[in-house]
């Protein structure tokens, strides 16, 4: 009872799938296409974007502190009660008022850093971190090309294995035909058109999973390129025709992990943190500042907006900061960086041998799979050769029912062997080409 509720559930679920892909509209796209399409349109790509500008404006607020820094400021004072001051005059004590009831101060002030090392070496640093960034940006995409290029061989693969599925549908039914006009003429028992109309029936289900499949490997390639789902796609080029493109990787010799995303991005790391190290030696020198300052004050009693007469006062000055003792604080955020560029030098040999490792193991997946591939080849011819030698032995009589499917079973576990294969071997160069950091789009 379960099994026919989930049959039925899975029937429905694909009946839904086709009668909706009625009404889409079929678009044939190479792989290079789809890949044009989400970098244009990924989220994750603009975000990886969008981080690249703020870190280029980060940049650019380090940068505005080496440039003069100019503000302006008024300010007003009414004074409430004023300040009292006692004085002898003669031996008789005095009291007098001091001050105004209105002061008004109105004026400009400007400072400039004249010898700053540690703001020059944080705009040094904001460099680093812009290339920091675009790596980043350039990591997401190779991770978004391989997820594309992985949903683009399942489609393949999916298509492929539709095609070699309705191809032994239309073949039970071939044979069920003949089985049926046998049985008119007298030739065939009743149980051999049963026999044969039960194996039309249980492909039936294969193909409508089949179907749910290929739906399934469209809608995560739509995903991924962020297109509507009304649109379904499909590639402009078959399995079987790639396969010719498919050997053996040359020697690890020849492979180089030089643009490798983690590696490169670990190498702008370390460089972050070296002129961290310097960084932090700067803050022992001394730093030396230069400030002007123009300003009108006016001093008066009664009403703060009559009689007002303001007089200029200015000044430039200089500040010299010289560093003597701070705890042992600056001695220690010293070592702490000089610790973490040790830590990614071991990070740097640790990763570089795993990728080393990873980078054998893809060629080795893509030799073993290129053999296998040309192994599964002549499987096919040989099950094909097979297939047609019993269907013509079946049909004059001389081959049974059980001995055609037989044959019919061999060459369809054939074919999607040799699919796979090639599957097997386009997922594992697009794994290669990503840990290599090839940049197969503009």
């Amino acid at each position: 009872m379960n099994r026919f509720i989930s049959f039925t559930v899975t029937f429905l679920i694909g009946l839904f799938g086709v009668v909706k892909g009625i009404h889409a509209e079929t678009h044939i796209l190479s792989r290079q296409q789809c890949i044009e399409i989400a970098l244009l349109d990924n989220p994750t790509v603009k975000i990886a974007d969008w981080e690249v500008k703020k870190v280029n404006y980060a940049k650019k607020e380090t940068l505005a502190s080496v440039f003069p820094s100019i503000d302006f400021s008024t300010a007003y004072q009414r004074s409430i009660e004023l300040q009292t001051i006692r004085m002898d005059f003669g031996g008789e004590s005095q009291s007098l008022k001091m001050g105004s009831d209105n002061t008004w101060n109105v004026g400009f002030s400007a400072s400039l850093p004249i010898i700053a090392p540690s703001l020059w070496k944080a705009i040094d640093i904001s460099d680093t971190q812009i290339l920091a960034s675009l790596e980043d940006a350039r990591a997401s995409r190779l991770d978004l090309v391989n997820q594309i290029n992985k949903a683009y061989y399942a489609l393949m693969l999916a298509v492929a294995s539709k095609a070699v599925i309705q191809q032994n549908y239309e073949v039970a039914v071939f044979n069920a035909d003949i089985y049926k006009k046998q049985f008119e003429n007298g030739t065939a028992s009743e149980y051999d058109v049963l026999r044969s109309s039960v194996q039309v029936k249980n492909i039936e289900p294969e193909l409508l999973q089949a179907d749910i499949a290929l739906k399934q490997c469209q809608l995560q390639l739509k995903v991924l390129m962020g297109i509507s789902a009304e649109y379904d796609i499909m590639p402009d080029i078959s399995l079987g025709d790639l396969s010719e493109d498919m050997w053996a990787y040359p020697s690890d010799s020849s492979v180089s992990l030089q643009d490798n995303t983690s590696l490169r991005s670990l190498e702008i790391q370390k460089s972050i943190l070296s002129k961290n190290v310097t960084l932090k030696k700067f803050a022992w020198i001394p730093t030396l500042g230069a400030s002007f300052n123009l300003s009108w004050t006016s001093l008066s009693n009664g009403s703060p907006f009559r009689d007002q007469q303001f007089n200029p006062y200015s000044y430039v000055g200089f500040a010299l900061s010289v560093p003597i003792f701070s705890g042992g604080s600056k001695l220690y955020g010293l070592k702490q960086a000089q610790v973490q560029l040790k830590e990614i030098d071991l990070q740097k040999d640790y990763l570089l041998n795993s990728l080393n490792m990873q980078v054998d193991l893809a060629i080795d997946n893509m030799n073993r799979e290129a053999a296998q591939i040309a192994s599964s080849k002549e499987s096919v011819a040989q099950a094909n050769k097979a297939y047609d030698i019993m269907q013509k032995s079946f049909e004059i009589g001389a081959a049974s029912y059980l001995e055609l499917r037989d044959a019919e079973l061999a060459n369809t576990s054939a074919q999607l062997a040799y699919f796979q294969a090639i599957y097997n071997y386009l997922v594992s160069s697009s794994e290669l080409d990503l840990l290599l950091g090839k940049e197969n789009f503009n």
